[in-house]
């Protein structure tokens, strides 16, 4: 008992010092609340992430898209010269991306799928590749890796399938807001995580969505393969209104494990005009040597 006492009066008597000689004061960037947080539930977020996705039947992009290359692993990072083109989409899985070449305006990269199957065309190097969807042996080259689809998944975010299970968790992000010094807004944020039917105890993760407290749409996508790593991270930002729905007009995707990024501006958009058949369509020229992708 009195060796306690004895330890106690210490360390009382050594507070004093103890906070004069070991602790430090240093700057940190200040923050502030967010002036107006929307509270909602689980079942509404749902809702509302499946009533934008079904409200989009069609969409007619003009767009630039850049894309980078390599990252930390590589110690280096080569960046593209942005290509002007266009995305048409067409419900339930059509997608099509047209990139022209600077100036000339001819085609540079061309490519189509229907969900399942796609076909790419290069004109510049004559070049011609058809595949499915599911990359099966990967490129140690990134790019080589890209099929359409990760177009379609990173642009259009969709919500839970009936038979997917869905929960909620809740956490706060730092937003710089400021145009000519560092204004940092805390606010809160949701995450909706979307998983498939449990095998025995376990339920993989299929997407986790991010959403906005203060306007509830998504700001981060984060897409998850059959082992559980993350296969795509989409990033939206800039939104406007079509239609009266709210779509993202500047759109990062990354796909860290095939160290690769790309970041789509939207500079026209169009949604639920008809397209037809043969713009979905895409021929590959005589003498083009073709090259299955697996």
């Amino acid at each position: 008992m009195r060796i306690r006492r004895a330890f106690a009066a210490g360390l009382i008597g050594l507070a004093p010092a103890l906070t004069g000689c070991l602790t430090h004061t240093h700057v940190v960037p200040k923050t502030r609340l967010a002036s107006v947080v929307m509270s909602t539930s689980l079942d509404q977020l749902a809702r509302q992430i499946n009533l934008r996705f079904d409200s989009i039947r069609s969409m007619n992009a003009a767009v630039e898209i850049s894309a980078s290359t390599g990252g930390n692993l590589q110690g280096k990072v080569k960046d593209t010269t942005s290509l002007r083109g266009y995305i048409l989409m067409r419900k339930p899985a059509d997608l099509r991306v047209l990139l022209l070449v600077p100036v000339v305006g001819t085609r540079a990269i061309d490519m189509v799928t229907d969900g399942r199957n796609f076909k790419l065309l290069i004109p510049p190097r004559r070049e011609a590749m058809v595949g499915t969807n599911e990359v099966t042996h990967p490129s140690k080259n990134g790019l080589e890796n890209l099929r359409p689809i990760v177009f379609y998944d990173s642009m259009f975010v969709q919500g839970p399938a009936p038979d997917q299970i869905i929960s909620m968790t809740s956490d706060t992000r730092i937003v710089d807001v400021g145009k000519k010094k560092k204004d940092l807004v805390e606010e809160p944020a949701y995450a909706v995580q979307i998983l498939d039917q449990p095998q025995g105890q376990h339920a993989r993760t299929l997407r986790v969505i991010h959403i906005d407290s203060t306007n509830l749409l998504p700001y981060q996508q984060d897409i998850y393969d059959a082992a559980g790593n993350v296969a795509t991270k989409a990033y939206y930002s800039d939104y406007q209104y079509y239609e009266n729905t709210p779509f993202p007009t500047n759109i990062h995707i990354e796909r860290p494990q095939d160290h690769y990024s790309l970041t789509v501006v939207i500079t026209k958009l169009t949604l639920n005009q008809k397209l037809d058949d043969d713009q979905f369509e895409l021929s590959i020229p005589a003498g083009y040597p073709i090259q299955t992708m697996h």
